[in-house]
């Protein structure tokens, strides 16, 4: 009971703080947008469970994603261009490193191997995605989508394909890519602008977008948006107007898709993608400046009056948001449906309860993973119902399992 009544406190807390800022908040609405209401917190503190934050296993370097295999053991991939095999998801879990032809990965600031999805036939055909920063003689080329195919004792991976390519790299920065399949088949990818300032309202750029691809033949799936634009990049836009997307989840029973996105200095963003829609980031101010200004609003609804605002935004400070995850199962209690968005600078988890058109009612941060474990990146649902993250802390990072207490 003592960690539900602090769970309950710290959502109380929380939502005050974030509904105070002056920047737009939970609740609060940014100049031009349509009025959103008021957050509440849940009623009673007998349905808010207290947590249980285990380690399954160590000595991984930035584990960037997360993917649960049919047999119980789980792929991590990691920046330095690393993929893991987990025995298990249980704790005490063993860790072999995969063999991989990963020498073309190109590892700086936050590119290499990142995000990763485990094909929904993989019994079958022992496929995963992955997405990664590609070089050539030493010079970033592009960010992939990476097909591959794990032996049958997992100790080993083929690459079996480059799904997509041409995804814009300058370098580290903004390269993160984060991969989700959603309830139709087809993969659905944030992107991040490569800093550069054109990008992201270029809609031929596959930077700063949400993609949505055929998983199979890496085709745009023929009812996107923009599928009769006669440039092909465009074919694959779901959204664009995006700083650096890391994080992507389809809400159960809905088909919403969630982004999470970093803010400059401020105003990080949850945001509810619209097909079509401009989500309104535009540090070149119309190519009206060179270089890449971030003093631009993240949604700039001057510049843009039918920008799609957020759902949710940090307010005057960043937690350097990161991946996200919807909670199913009702051995959550009241946090069955909440959406779970790992933060990096934050170092916790937020979980944000939802109204059913997508707007934010509350807002927990669950002590038990407050400031405990350093930097937060991958979060996914296992097929056990438990919640998986991620640390990136550069050395001996782990896989953590959170459960009801």
């Amino acid at each position: 009971m003592a960690n539900r009544a602090s769970l309950l406190v710290v959502m109380t807390a929380v939502t005050a703080a974030l509904t105070a800022c002056s920047q737009p908040g939970v609740g609060e609405v940014p100049a031009r947008a349509e009025p959103r209401s008021e957050p509440s917190t849940p009623s009673s503190t007998a349905e808010v469970p207290g947590l249980r934050v285990e380690e399954v296993a160590r000595g991984m370097s930035h584990g960037w994603d997360i993917g649960f295999l049919p047999d119980g053991q789980v792929l991590v991939t990691q920046r330095p261009a690393r993929i893991a095999l987990l025995s298990s998801s249980e704790p005490g879990a063993s860790v072999t490193e995969v063999d991989a032809d990963l020498t073309d990965v190109f590892v700086q600031g936050e590119g290499g191997l990142m995000g990763m999805v485990v094909h929904p036939d993989f019994a079958e055909s022992r496929r995963f995605t992955t997405c990664q920063t590609h070089m050539a003689n030493g010079e970033p080329v592009d960010i992939r989508l990476v097909t591959w195919q794990l032996s049958d004792d997992g100790r080993s991976a083929t690459r079996e394909r480059d799904l997509l390519t041409g995804l814009p790299l300058t370098g580290g920065r903004h390269s993160g890519c984060r991969p989700t399949i959603a309830d139709d088949g087809s993969l659905i990818v944030g992107t991040g602008d490569t800093a550069v300032g054109s990008v992201p309202q270029d809609r031929t750029s596959l930077g700063g977008k949400v993609l949505r691809l055929n998983l199979e033949t890496g085709e745009p799936m023929p009812d996107n948006p923009f599928i009769d634009s006669e440039n092909q990049n465009e074919r694959y836009l779901l959204s664009y107007g995006h700083r650096n997307i890391q994080g992507v989840a389809i809400r159960p029973g809905s088909g919403q898709i969630f982004t999470a996105e970093h803010g400059p200095d401020k105003n990080d963003e949850v945001n509810l993608i619209q097909p079509g829609g401009n989500y309104g980031w535009d540090p070149s101010q119309g190519g009206t400046v060179d270089g890449y200004d971030e003093s631009v609003p993240m949604t700039d609804l001057e510049r843009f009056p039918d920008a799609v605002p957020a759902k949710w935004q940090s307010g005057e400070t960043t937690e350097a948001v990161c991946a996200a995850t919807f909670l199913e199962g009702e051995q959550w209690g009241a946090l069955n449906g909440a959406l779970v968005v790992t933060a990096l600078k934050g170092a916790k988890v937020i979980l944000l309860t939802l109204a059913e058109a997508g707007d934010v009612d509350s807002v927990a941060i669950p002590p038990e993973i407050q400031d405990q474990f350093g930097r937060l990146r991958a979060a996914r649902l296992g097929p056990d119902g438990n919640l998986y993250i991620t640390t990136t802390n550069g050395q001996d990072d782990k896989l953590l399992r959170v459960t009801p207490a």
